[in-house]
Parts: C-alpha cells; sequence; structure tokens
C-alpha cells in the first residue's frame, strides 16, 4: 500500500514538473508571437512600414519560437504518455485533448509554412508591403493562423472545465472565426499602409508607373 502511494505521488510530481515546462514553452513562444505581431502593427499604424526588418532579429525569433514548439511537442507527449498511463484509451476521447492536438498540429505545419516560403520572402523584400500581392496574403493569413492558434491552444490547456463538457466542435466554433477575423484586420490594415505610403510617395515627388506596378492589388 505504501509504495503504491509512493508510485502515485512520484507519478503526479513527474507529471507537474513536465505541465511546468510545457507551460514556460508555451508562455515563450506566444510572448515572442505576441510582441512581434505588436511591433508590425506599429510599424504600419506610424508609417515605416516600409522600412526594413532586422534579419538577424528575425532569423532569432524563427529559432527561438522553432525551439519552443519543439519543446511543447517533448513535453506534450509526455504529459499524454503519463495520463494515458492512467487512465487508458478512454483518454483519447476527450474533446478538449482533440481540439488541442488539432490545433497544435495545424500550428506546426504552418510554421513549416512560414519558415520555408513567408519568412525568407519577407527577407528578401524587406518589407511586408513589398511582397507581392499573393505573397504578402499568405504572410498575412499564415500569421493570423499563428497568432491564434498559439492563443487558442493556450487557453484550452488551462481550461480544465472544458474537459468532457463540450463537444470538439462546440470547442473549435470560435476558432475559425477569430482566424477570419484577425486575417481580415490585418488585410484592411495593410491596405490602408499601402495606399497611403503610394500617397506619401506620391507628395515627395518619387512616384513612377514602376512605384504604381507594385501597389497595384
Amino acid at each position: 500500500m505504501e509504495l503504491s502511494m509512493f508510485s502515485s505521488s512520484t507519478v503526479e510530481y513527474v507529471r507537474l514538473g513536465v505541465v511546468y515546462f510545457h507551460l514556460i514553452a508555451c508562455c515563450v513562444a506566444i510572448g515572442l508571437v505576441l510582441t512581434s505581431d505588436i511591433a508590425m502593427v506599429k510599424q504600419l499604424l506610424k508609417g515605416d512600414a516600409s522600412s526594413h526588418h532586422d534579419d538577424a532579429h528575425m532569423e532569432s525569433l524563427q529559432k527561438t519560437v522553432s525551439l519552443a514548439l519543439v519543446a511543447l511537442w517533448i513535453t506534450g507527449i509526455g504529459i499524454v504518455g503519463i495520463d494515458y498511463a492512467g487512465k487508458g484509451m478512454e483518454y483519447f476521447l476527450n474533446p478538449k485533448l482533440q481540439a488541442k492536438i488539432g490545433i497544435v498540429v495545424l500550428l506546426t505545419f504552418n510554421g513549416f509554412l512560414l519558415h520555408s516560403a513567408v519568412l525568407p520572402a519577407l527577407k528578401k523584400a524587406g518589407s511586408l508591403l513589398n511582397l507581392s500581392f499573393n505573397l504578402r496574403m499568405l504572410a498575412l493569413f499564415s500569421g493570423a493562423l499563428s497568432g491564434v492558434s498559439w492563443f487558442y491552444a493556450a487557453m484550452l490547456g488551462v481550461g480544465r472545465p472544458l474537459a468532457w463538457k463540450y463537444s470538439l466542435v462546440e470547442l473549435l466554433a470560435a476558432y475559425p472565426v477569430l482566424i477570419v477575423g484577425g486575417f481580415g484586420a490585418m488585410v484592411l490594415l495593410t491596405a490602408w499602409a499601402k495606399s497611403r505610403d503610394a500617397q506619401e510617395r506620391k507628395e515627395q515627388g518619387t512616384w513612377s508607373p514602376g512605384n504604381a506596378a507594385l501597389a497595384g492589388w
């Protein structure tokens, strides 16, 4: 009996430690994503969105978020493994767990897209507004998906009362709405910033037919 209690207590402490590192990795990633998004929005609002991004900062941000995502996968698998050992296959029927796993998988694929296509194009263009229309839309959608997914996954992670209370559809009902809303807001903001940038160039006498082609939607 005492041995069983000791073993159960040990498992609880191990799980607590894994959850702690899982939370730290999540906080690091969310903090970096949030500060990066805020900085980009400030640039667009202030009118210096055509300035070049700091490549060193972008590479550091990319690496740190990637490491945080890897840490989340490792610790997340650890938590799932510990809980599965105690609850069996029934544990995987929890809609909250299914929703969180689905979002993290989507977040991972989106991360590959960001790092392989969006960020290299952004580094080459030097600015979000200098991207072609298709790449700009891809960058905005991928960014909106990333931001919403990190916060939504965090909400599901701390939302213990949500477990077994709502269906998978109910838990994810707001997810696509938030992504579309964030994407739409950024499209409007970049369109406004690009129009203002074009007007400022025209007033400064640097406007040309080539500039007009670049500004085209």
